[in-house]
């Protein structure tokens, strides 16, 4: 009962290293849909395990490594393949210079500084009630979001955003636009920035403010835009966190 009570918390970490690497699997091939749905999977197991560990006291330094080398291919490397993979249509031409190699191994920009989050974070004792960065699941939704865009319709029900039949319009970045979205979503999860993270200190309405104006936003973005909305909620989540950041500690 012990070892089951001790390994729990482990078991649902390594499920989310088994989902990630499934997903990048599919994402190589082509195969999002797939993709989203492990990236889901190891969002709800990344969650569940910290909640486990703590709800049954079993919380141990060996969880702690292993969670953060399960995120580093969930979290981490996905996204810079997903980033890549936008990136390979444009070759080796940068704004009409010819690079020695393909522009698309800028992406794994993303998988560097999403590792160096992960290192400084296991050593910060001070994010317990918010985030210092980015964390790499939101930045992971962030950069699939947008890349799951290039592959979908667009939703019809934003015609009035665009002016025009939506009918099978797809999203295309160009590549100023995913080289400096490379750039930021680099920056960010090693940034000073103190986000919101849905942990609660106190019952207190007036001290969770941050955390209910996140969870109405998100809601209302998903339900008026769409698959739109996915990569609009991190932009949301990065803007109410600046908003809210003397409150959050």
């Amino acid at each position: 009962m012990n070892f089951i009570k001790n390994n729990l918390a482990n078991a649902f970490t390594l499920g989310n290293l088994f989902s990630g690497c499934v997903g990048i699997v599919h994402l190589i091939s082509g195969d999002y849909q797939t993709t989203a749905i492990c990236i889901i999977i190891s969002l709800v197991l990344d969650f569940f395990d910290g909640f486990i560990a703590r709800a049954m006291n079993s919380s141990s330094n060996l969880g702690g490594q292993l969670d953060s080398l399960a995120d580093m291919v969930s979290f981490g490397f996905l996204p810079g393949v997903a980033m890549m993979k936008m990136l390979e249509p444009f070759g080796n031409q940068l704004f009409g210079i010819e690079l020695p190699f393909e522009i698309k191994y800028f992406g794994f920009l993303i998988t560097l500084f999403s590792c160096l989050r992960l290192a400084i974070f296991n050593l910060d004792d001070d994010q317990k009630y918010y985030f210092k960065g980015l964390n790499t699941p939101s930045n992971t939704i962030l950069i699939f979001g947008i890349y799951y865009l290039t592959q979908v319709p667009l939703p019809e029900n934003l015609e009035f955003l665009f002016g025009e039949n939506l009918t099978n319009v797809h999203f295309f970045p160009s590549l100023l636009s995913l080289i400096l979205i490379t750039i930021l979503s680099s920056w960010l999860p090693i940034s000073p920035i103190k986000m919101i993270a849905m942990k609660f200190k106190s019952k207190q309405l007036k001290d969770n403010y941050p955390k209910l104006a996140l969870l109405i936003g998100g809601i209302l973005i998903l339900l008026i835009f769409k698959t739109v909305g996915i990569p609009l909620i991190i932009i949301y989540y990065i803007l109410i966190s600046l908003i809210f950041q003397k409150q959050l500690k």
